[in-house]
């Protein structure tokens, strides 16, 4: 690349798992008017100002079509220049960067929100099946994900006591952020002695219902440098979808992560990302996703992210930690978690992480998916260099 894309200030709301309080709008514009706030900049598409405006939903979510609409006047953009991602919204953030990279916009605003206590999660989430051959089996992401976790651990020998111990750190980490949802103290014991949703997938195996809202500010790197004293740049970024029917595809693999990761690595100039990575931030609804995608990632081999949880080494304060900010598992929503992951992995390489931070962190991975069985996987490294 010949110029860098540097992020310039990144703001969340606290995670809440119902904001009947405040509307989409308003929702969103809490986290907006902060990065507005921390630049100084206004809306002007004369070179001055803030150029174009991101923005991610879901009209399912919002129960209406044009989700978009619902947030255009809170976010700055009305009757102006504003593009709408409909998926995980580290892909908003990727959409931003190639905007910038194409030399159309300079500074680029990119805000996500998602009202998930607002909507009803299986129907939303069966209608994303093919209504021909699936939506009439009544499949949502659950009874899919607890498909591909009962796959996964059949295939590679991964146990209930190590997804437990995946469910143990996250909710652990979670005190230590005050954007978190719900931070507890847990034993492996409350996990696997919680309600079965679908088996092999409990209660506490699983995110809660979220609202919440995250946005960002994107800049070339001469004007990141002006607004920024601590710019954190954008060093590789890649997504992949996998194929379109659960039954085309070993559910125990994750191919599409893989690919999107190799690429993302390859832009970064990574070749062992197990040593280069300092702190990954991973996108996780269901505990077994966050060692599923540790391998799809190449953080370890495959199989083998059941003996890493066990050894320690993602504890914070361990080799490699992941999701010291508590993760999806406590409370993040869906559409919204991507660029959660961004947000805490810009916090990290600035050293403004609070507790939780990483000593030292000089590279972050960012990872988000989208549908069923993680079908579209997103890849982001950000660099403090």
């Amino acid at each position: 690349m010949a110029e860098r894309v540097g992020i310039v200030a990144v703001a969340q709301t606290k995670y809440s798992p119902n904001r009947a309080d405040a509307n989409e709008g308003e929702l969103v514009y809490e986290a907006v008017k902060q990065v507005l706030q921390e630049t100084g900049l206004k809306f002007a598409q004369d070179g001055t100002g803030i150029d174009a405006t991101v923005t991610c939903s879901q009209d399912f979510w919002d129960g209406r079509t044009i989700s978009s609409c619902n947030v255009m006047s809170y976010v700055g953009h009305h009757h102006s220049d504003e593009d709408k991602v409909a998926e995980d919204s580290l892909n908003a953030v990727y959409t931003a960067f190639a905007r910038i990279l194409s030399g159309h916009q300079d500074v680029v605003l990119v805000a996500t929100h998602c009202k998930e206590s607002q909507g009803d999660k299986r129907g939303i989430e069966n209608a994303a099946m093919d209504p021909i051959f699936l939506r009439v089996l009544g499949l949502d992401f659950l009874s899919a994900a607890a498909l591909q976790a009962r796959r996964y651990m059949y295939k590679y020998g991964i146990t209930p006591y190590q997804c437990a111990r995946v469910v143990v750190k996250n909710r652990g980490n979670a005190k230590r952020n005050p954007f978190a949802q719900e931070p507890l103290d847990l034993t492996v014991e409350d996990v696997l002695g919680s309600q079965v949703l679908a088996s092999p997938i409990r209660r506490l195996d699983a995110k809660p219902t979220s609202d919440g809202a995250c946005a960002m500010i994107l800049a070339t790197e001469r004007k990141a440098k002006k607004l920024c004293q601590k710019p954190i740049w954008i060093e590789g970024v890649s997504n992949c979808y996998e194929t379109h029917y659960l039954g085309d595809r070993d559910l125990a693999e994750c191919d599409a992560l893989v690919k999107a990761a190799k690429k993302a690595y390859k832009m970064a100039d990574i070749t062992d990302a197990r040593k280069q990575v300092n702190v990954a931030e991973i996108s996780e609804e269901y505990s077994y996703q966050e060692l599923l995608w540790m391998e799809g990632l190449g953080l370890c081999g495959r199989g083998e992210a059941g003996k890493i949880i066990d050894s320690g080494m993602t504890q914070l304060g361990g080799q490699l930690p992941v999701n010291p900010s508590g993760g999806m598992l406590s409370g993040n929503p869906t559409v919204v978690a991507g660029m959660t992951r961004i947000a805490e992995g810009v916090l990290q390489l600035r050293g403004e992480a609070g507790e939780r931070q990483v000593t030292g962190a000089k590279r972050a991975l960012a990872h988000g998916f989208t549908g069923v069985c993680g079908q579209l996987q997103g890849v982001m490294i950000l660099g403090k260099a």
